[in-house]
């Protein structure tokens, strides 16, 4: 691991910046937290960057999900050592020491296209052979080795570049898999559970590389343009901090885990303000005839016992190729509403409103009931583009109980208009008929009643509040 010491304060003043870039990337660090990253520097063999690696996440960390985050900038602030392992080969002792660049390969001295084939080769299986043993350590050196040899793009004016993919390209590491999988297997037979182990090692395995030669590239490019730089550019954002409108299809599922028990809390919070809402009307009988004992002052009021009733809950869904990210968050809150929250009717809308209650029984799959909204559902009668104003009305006109004194009302949509009628007067019935009426919307405030949106309009007869990320949806809870 490469010696911190020449960074400001030494040892400590190097933690200090790493925990900075860790707060930065959204994982919350405490004072505290910070003082036991510092006591770990003085259990831990600093020399062993594993153990200092996982050390350190011990303590500041929370959540497994702020891990892959924490790693790349482990891998910037904390890099593998210039100098070989100690002990990795008996071979470096006849090399200069301290040089970990140098190959253990043979390698070619000239610089022709013949010559990188045959560099590529050799590489090429080394890495198998590495693939195998499953060494993690000797696997990042040579990944440190590959970026050097086989990542290196032409020098510019702005200084010299790395690149990823021109290792894998030349390595091509995925075409490998028979020749690995012949290898852990050994004489044993093909099938059964030892084959399913051995892919599951392969892909492991792979899938460790590739980390490695990334990690190597922003090493080598923090060099060159800054840390703090490439951490910024390198650090993906926490599963509560992605953009439901660029939401991936990985960070839709780290996010279904997260909106999970928003929805369960979410559901707590409009039934608490349902039960905290009515005490009961008032029995004026038995308080005038309580009151006969106190002289005809009502010191103790009576009240009627409260009907109980399930709490009731309308989502109006936009599901428009617009916001097509948004939509998926939208649905998967609805089914995790659905599941927590006994009286929950969904509706979707683009240019016409269809209720997709029916899809979202409890243990559906999000992607089916999608899927089926697709096929089935009557959300798009003219040209596919959101109106907001035709929808409202269709939902009035085909579901004119749907809202009432007993309901709450959430409306998930940007309020993009494609310059329609907004069909304000319609949403205005609808607010004053529910019980309470909020509206989500994945847009930037700063955007609202721009262009096509009537975000600002809306926002005038309905709490509507910004909600582009988990962590703003929380905060929408919180504050319910």
């Amino acid at each position: 691991m490469a010696s911190p010491v020449g960074a400001p304060g030494g040892l400590a003043g190097h933690l200090d910046g790493f925990v900075r870039a860790v707060r930065e990337a959204g994982i919350p660090v405490g004072i505290s937290q910070a003082v036991d990253a510092a006591e770990i520097l003085t259990v831990v063999d600093l020399l062993e960057r594993e153990q200092l690696r996982h050390g350190l996440a011990a303590v500041l960390l929370q959540r497994a999900s702020q891990r892959p985050a924490y790693d790349v900038l482990f891998d910037l602030w904390w890099p593998l050592a210039d100098r070989p392992a100690a002990g990795s080969s008996d071979a470096d002792a006849d090399g200069e020491p301290g040089d970990a660049d140098a190959s253990t390969l043979d390698l070619p001295d000239g610089h022709g296209r013949g010559d990188e084939r045959d560099l590529a080769e050799r590489m090429r299986a080394e890495l198998a052979r590495l693939l195998v043993d499953g060494d993690d350590e000797a696997l990042r050196r040579f990944a440190r080795q590959a970026v050097d040899q086989l990542g290196r793009a032409p020098a510019s004016p702005s200084g010299q570049s790395y690149f990823g993919y021109r290792v894998m390209r030349a390595l091509s590491p995925d075409t490998l898999v028979a020749q690995l999988l012949a290898g852990l297997l050994g004489d044993g037979g093909r099938g059964g559970l030892a084959e399913q182990v051995a892919r599951q090692t392969v892909r492991e395995r792979l899938a460790a590389f590739r980390a490695a030669v990334d990690a190597e590239v922003r090493r080598r490019a923090a060099a060159e343009r800054g840390r703090d730089r490439v951490a910024r550019s390198a650090v993906r954002p926490l599963a509560d901090q992605v953009d439901f409108l660029r939401a991936q299809q990985a960070d839709l599922a780290e996010l279904r885990r997260t909106v999970a028990p928003l929805a369960r809390r979410l559901a707590a919070r409009l039934s608490a303000r349902r039960r905290m809402g009515r005490v009961g009307r008032l029995d004026f009988r038995r308080t005038v005839r309580a009151s006969l004992g106190t002289g005809g002052v009502p010191v103790v009021t009576h009240h009627r016992p409260r009907k109980v009733h399930k709490p009731e809950l309308v989502v109006l869904c936009d599901v428009s190729g617009s916001v097509a990210g948004f939509s998926h968050f939208t649905l998967m809150l609805t089914q995790a509403l659905r599941e927590h929250f006994s009286g929950v009717r969904a509706f979707a809308f683009v240019d016409a409103t269809d209720e997709v209650t029916r899809f979202f029984r409890p243990g559906a799959d999000v992607s089916d009931a999608i899927a089926r909204i697709g096929r089935e559902a009557d959300v798009v009668a003219f040209d596919g583009h959101s109106d907001y104003g035709n929808a409202l009305e269709v939902f009035a006109d085909r579901w004119p109980a749907a809202v009432g004194p007993r309901t709450s009302l959430l409306v998930l949509g940007d309020g993009r208009t494609n310059y329609r009628q907004p069909g304000l007067p319609v949403l205005t019935d609808l607010v004053k008929r529910a019980r309470s009426a909020h509206w989500l919307n994945p847009e930037p405030r700063r955007l609202w009643g721009s262009g096509d949106s009537a975000a600002d309009r809306y926002g005038e007869v309905i709490d509507m509040v910004e909600c582009r990320n988990a962590a703003q949806l929380a905060d929408f809870v919180t504050t319910l």
